[in-house]
């Protein structure tokens, strides 16, 4: 037997049973059943009393005897409830979902033990749909006893809990045979491992707890090991293979513009990203940074100074953003600051006039122009640079790679890479999937930065917030009223763009209201956000279309209707569309009156933090890694026993781990890494084809 045999030959299994397991489970080969791990484990060594129950996530055991066994009707809901009694007490068992037989089948007034998980309602104990075992026929059980994912398909073909274990336990008997070592002793020191033998019989039958904590300690930084060590090489290929121009030189531009211009003093967050772009962009080496920063944290700032240094050394620099809206929004906001010096500044969007393309095209390839800030119009053939140095792209997972591939051909030298997001991204999926990046946070917001102030409220204080926001406008501010939906649901009785409309005009009839949707014409959007940014107009009713690249500084009131139909990050998107004058700002979340669990802490979540990071995190509690990565990426998180969320201090220390080893032998060639390197190549070298060791 190999890790490759097909499971049709694993005894007690035959090609019938194989197939169906296959199609169930996914399980092909004697490697899947060994990844095939148990979900929980139920330690029987143990009794408790009735007296001894606490609330825990455990399955627990206890002995006694059943009684007062009977039907229970509540509507048209039937469930089936016992007393459970020991010489310290009593508690209620419970079956919501039960056969006509099992009242029968239960043991009634005998020794039983009763195995399962405790509920507490109301400070009283129950334990629903107990596992029952009569005293005569209990087994001495002093492992912990494995419990494996399974399905009602394969429990009525006879594939249920003692089959698998069977099944793994013979496997596990070849382990000696099939698992090598892939660590080398020094690692095995330092951590304490148990060898990968023991790691994968222990996990699947533990000897005790402390055995099981273990191995399961080896196999999730095994897992992150080599998770990480695979993007580690990939950064070390692209780093001596991705020629860039030096950037030695901090002259004119850079100083009179950070001396002279500076509308605000830097955050200290934002000079260490500077120093950090600084020393990546000195090197003959293309820089690949990942710039995170909250909404108003200050990227844009950051990107104008690097772009600045670009051109303190003879080269240009573009800016993309993924809509006309965002791209409008930064052009703006660079031209603003750039007004007292003479840089050339220009505007590329689908939307762009041929006789002002023409001037583009001419100033970029004749180098007089220094900036030029796009959408995906950047990309077309016919935009050449005289000497593209930087690339800065806001928001790169609206971008396709085919995309950012031919930005990086603008250039025979490819330019310096500066990735921008304003989604905040959780810090242990930063050191997962980032790090072929190096990646810069600006955690800091500029001074004077007032905090939004989050309410929540429902149908019943809708007056109350009308009149708020009334005289919110009568103060000179202005106020986004943002809706889930542009037409009426058939299914889902929620807030709708239209008839919000309605209701805004007749409410606030002496006040002027503009529209804002994503259905609407590049120019109609453009004279709806001009009239509301110019303040012609003092409400603004939109979709999410104002998400990103929306910026009225008057603006201080967001109502988010319906705002449990929005996913954490949505909201946090949207908020940062007010708090950006001086002036204090508000995010009134509007619900229905009954809120899912779900629905319930995203709104506590928001109204308790400002904090981007904080909510990425909460975010990625409830959505998990892989809608958090988008759909293109989320295959890479399939992870045997490795959690991102609550492993993160193992993907921490499995990070720097690497990074050292690879810091003191970038291509794995001493003899104590020589079992890292060709279990690598073994089994990993595959999925990076990037990779150059051999």
């Amino acid at each position: 037997m190999t890790l490759d045999t097909p499971i049709e030959y694993v005894k007690g299994i035959g090609p019938e049973r194989a197939k169906l397991i296959k199609n169930v489970l996914g399980l092909s080969t004697v490697e899947d059943l060994l990844n095939f791990y148990p979900i929980r484990y139920l330690d029987k060594s143990k009794v408790y009393t009735v007296s001894q129950l606490q609330e825990s996530n455990l399955d627990i055991q206890l002995k006694g005897k059943i009684t007062q066994v009977q039907e229970i009707q509540t509507g048209k809901t039937k469930r089936l409830s016992a007393k459970f009694n020991d010489h310290t007490g009593s508690m209620d068992l419970v079956w919501f979902q039960y056969s006509k037989w099992l009242k029968e089948q239960i043991p009634v007034n005998r020794e039983v033990y009763i195995f399962g998980k405790i509920n507490v309602f109301n400070r009283q104990f129950s334990m629903p749909h107990p596992e029952i075992e009569a005293e005569e026929n209990k087994e001495s059980d002093t492992r912990l006893k494995p419990i494996y994912p399974s399905s009602e398909k394969l429990t009525k073909r006879g594939l249920g809990q003692k089959f698998f274990q069977n099944i793994l336990r013979n496997v596990c008997k070849e382990i000696p045979n099939l698992i090598e070592e892939n660590f080398p002793e020094y690692l095995m020191k330092t951590f304490g491992f148990i060898s990968r033998q023991h790691a994968f019989l222990n996990v699947h039958f533990p000897k005790d707890m402390e055995y099981f904590e273990k191995a399961d300690y080896r196999l999730k930084f095994e897992e992150s090991f080599f998770f990480q060590l695979g993007y580690g090489l990939k950064k070390l290929h692209h780093k001596t293979q991705s020629y860039g121009n030096p950037f030695p030189i901090i002259g004119d531009h850079f100083n009179n513009f950070y001396e002279n211009h500076l509308p605000f003093d830097l955050t200290n967050a934002q000079k260490k990203v500077l120093r950090e772009i600084r020393m990546d962009m000195k090197k003959p080496i293309q820089m690949n940074r990942l710039l995170q920063g909250d909404v108003g944290s200050g990227k844009t700032m950051v990107g104008l100074l690097t772009m600045l240094i670009a051109m303190d050394n003879g080269f240009q620099s573009c800016m993309m953003a993924p809509t006309e809206i965002l791209a409008q929004q930064h052009y703006n906001g660079i031209k603003e600051l750039l007004r007292e010096t003479d840089i050339n500044v220009r505007l590329l969007t689908g939307s762009t006039k041929t006789s002002e393309r023409k001037i583009i095209h001419e100033e970029l390839e004749n180098g007089m122009l220094s900036i030029l800030v796009g959408t995906h119009a950047v990309l077309e053939d016919k935009v050449k640079f005289k000497s593209l140095g930087l690339a800065i792209i806001d928001e790169q997972h609206r971008f396709g790679v085919a995309q950012r591939a031919k930005l990086w051909a603008k250039n025979k030298i490819p330019p310096h890479i500066l990735v921008m997001t304003a989604t905040p991204i959780p810090r242990t999926l930063a050191m997962s999937f980032y790090s072929d990046l190096d990646v810069s946070v600006i955690d800091e917001m500029p001074v004077g930065r007032k905090p939004i102030i989050t309410a929540h409220r429902r149908e019943k204080d809708r007056l109350y917030v009308y009149n708020f926001c009334k005289d919110e406008i009568k103060k000179g501010r202005q106020v986004y009223f943002v809706y889930p939906l542009i037409e009426e649901s058939e299914t889902l009785d929620y807030k709708n763009l239209m008839e919000g409309l309605e209701h805004v005009m007749d409410f606030f009839s002496e006040y002027n209201v503009t529209m804002l949707h994503g259905k609407m014409k590049p120019d109609e959007k453009d004279t709806a956000m001009n009239y509301f940014a110019s303040g012609k107009a003092e409400i603004m009713v939109a979709t999410t279309v104002i998400e990103v690249g929306v910026n009225v500084p008057n603006a201080s009131v967001m109502v988010i209707e319906s705002a449990e139909r929005f996913g954490l990050s949505q909201l946090h998107q949207l908020r940062g569309r007010v708090g950006r004058g001086a002036e204090q700002s508000y995010c009134i979340l509007m619900t229905s009156d009954k809120l899912s669990k779900e629905s319930r802490t995203r709104v506590r979540t928001m109204t308790e933090t400002n904090d981007g990071f904080k909510i990425s995190e909460v975010d990625m509690q409830l959505r998990g890694p892989g809608d958090i990565l988008g759909t293109q990426q989320s295959g890479v998180v399939d992870f045997k026993r490795l959690d991102l969320i609550n492993d993160s201090a193992i993907i921490k220390t499995t990070k720097n781990t690497v990074e050292k080893i690879l810091e003191a032998d970038p291509m794995l060639i001493r003899p104590d890494n020589l079992i890292i390197k060709n279990y690598y190549l073994r089994y990993y070298k595959g999925k990076n084809k990037w990779s150059k060791i051999s």
